[in-house]
């Protein structure tokens, strides 16, 4: 009796082991298709964001392409210190703070009062048709909105300088002055983001119980009221998401945009670390100086989205993680 209590006992961890392997085979035959469709992502990440991670350590070297990481020579933290010393570390820092400084203040609240806006608009036909055309920007290609930028900027045919013009003013070279560059790509980058970013934030406001203004109204709380008491906080753990996810990429722009309008004469506003990154990595071959500019970009961003999730943990209770 008591030698089969003990066989009984022992085959235990076994049957759980291959009860719930049984288990586990069943879950991926009914999650199949779902597993299917999560796989495409998946590999894309694997393959062109982390296992290129691993070239990380050629910015720890005199790195040549003939020789190889393994033939390469090991010079520690020499390109980081050479970029901290280099007379382009404040500028294309300053200058990538500054252009992201101006979307914080100006692009990222642009959806949300947009939202605020349109969630008010009681004609469903209307509704839609102003969000079909404030989203169709979004997939204009970059190269074909800078192209447009570039024409109504243009000091010989663009409408901004017909204006200034027919206004008796001389016309002005947007595009040459070091001044106007931030506000350009700001604007550029609203008008092509407006209307994506807010379909996010209507999604949240679906969210929002209907019963909550119908209390108000029986109160006698006005729209605006409404707004600041019942809207807003109810989307705010969305807009909280949507600023970390911001902050953490803060050292970063579109470069694209930034590559095909700017020129030697704006780099004194215009460039950037990712600009200075292609301008190093791709122009003049120094791979591993442009690897350890651009794994300083990424620790800055890592660092900023951490700091930022553990006060809005601490000060909104919501966060990324």
């Amino acid at each position: 009796m008591d030698n089969t209590a003990a066989t009984s006992i022992s085959m235990k961890p076994g049957t759980k082991f291959q009860s719930r392997l049984r288990q586990l085979k069943r879950d991926l035959y009914r999650d199949r298709f779902m597993l299917m469709i999560f796989s495409l992502p998946l590999a894309y990440y694997i393959i062109f964001k982390y296992l290129p991670m691993y070239g990380i350590i050629i910015s720890f070297m005199d790195y040549y392409p003939l020789k190889g990481i393994k033939g390469s020579e090991w010079v520690g933290l020499k390109h980081y210190i050479d970029f901290f010393n280099s007379v382009y570390f404040s500028r294309t820092v300053i200058n990538t703070l500054v252009l992201n400084l101006y979307q914080i203040m100006i692009a990222f609240p642009m959806p949300i009062i947009f939202a605020l806006l349109l969630n008010e608009v009681r004609n469903s036909k209307l509704k839609k048709t102003i969000q079909t055309i404030s989203y169709l920007p979004y997939f204009i290609s970059m190269v074909v909105v800078v192209g447009l930028f570039m024409n109504f900027l243009s000091p010989s045919t663009g409408i901004v300088n017909q204006i200034i013009t027919g206004l008796g003013l001389e016309p002005v070279f947007f595009l040459a002055e070091p001044k106007f560059f931030p506000f350009i790509y700001t604007i550029m980058y609203t008008w092509k983001m407006l209307g994506w970013d807010a379909v996010i934030y209507l999604a949240a406001l679906t969210t929002i119980d209907v019963q909550q203004y119908e209390a108000t109204i029986i109160d006698g709380a006005t729209k605006l009221q409404q707004v600041r008491y019942i809207t807003i906080p109810g989307i705010t753990n969305t807009i909280v998401i949507m600023f970390l996810v911001k902050l953490g990429s803060i050292l970063n722009v579109e470069f694209e945009s930034i590559l095909l309008m700017y020129n030697p004469a704006i780099y004194s506003t215009a460039d950037v670390i990712s600009t200075f990154v292609y301008r190093k990595g791709i122009v003049d071959a120094n791979y591993s100086f442009a690897t350890a500019v651009n794994v300083f970009q990424s620790v800055i961003g890592f660092v900023l989205l951490v700091i930022g999730n553990k006060l809005s943990n601490k000060y909104t209770e919501s966060g990324l993680w």
